[in-house]
């Protein structure tokens, strides 16, 4: 069993910036495959950004490019995702994920791709 425990969130304005943080307690993320969702009330959850270790490799939504950043410290214990030109529509509780790595450089993209999830970080960016 992984537990993920994210941390990070909180209240910016728009244009700022935040980053998230994503731990196992030391456990190392290297066969996982590890995502950033995010769920605003009223909608689905949304995969943001993931990363697989191979290369790496990186996946970001159209709605973050540019302004998100996933990365992993290097003994890949902690996963980050860094926020930048925040805006209100970023507001959402942000889920850290990881699945289980089977092929090597192969993303997943939806929320049943993966097996463990923390507990969620709120991030709101007020206008």
């Amino acid at each position: 069993q992984v537990q993920l425990v994210e941390s990070g969130g909180g209240l910016v304005q728009a244009g700022g910036s935040l980053r998230l943080s994503c731990g196992a307690s030391g456990r190392t993320f290297s066969a996982y495959v590890m995502g950033w969702f995010r769920q605003a009330p009223g909608k689905d959850r949304e995969l943001v950004a993931a990363i697989t270790w191979s290369g790496p490799t990186t996946y970001y939504a159209d709605s973050v490019k540019g302004r998100f950043t996933i990365s992993g410290d290097n003994p890949k214990t902690t996963v980050f995702l860094q926020m930048n030109s925040l805006k209100p529509e970023d507001t959402a509780v942000y889920y850290c994920a990881a699945g289980r790595s089977y092929y090597s450089g192969v993303l997943y993209h939806t929320a049943p791709e993966y097996d463990y999830w923390g507990q969620g970080t709120q991030v709101t960016v007020s206008s």
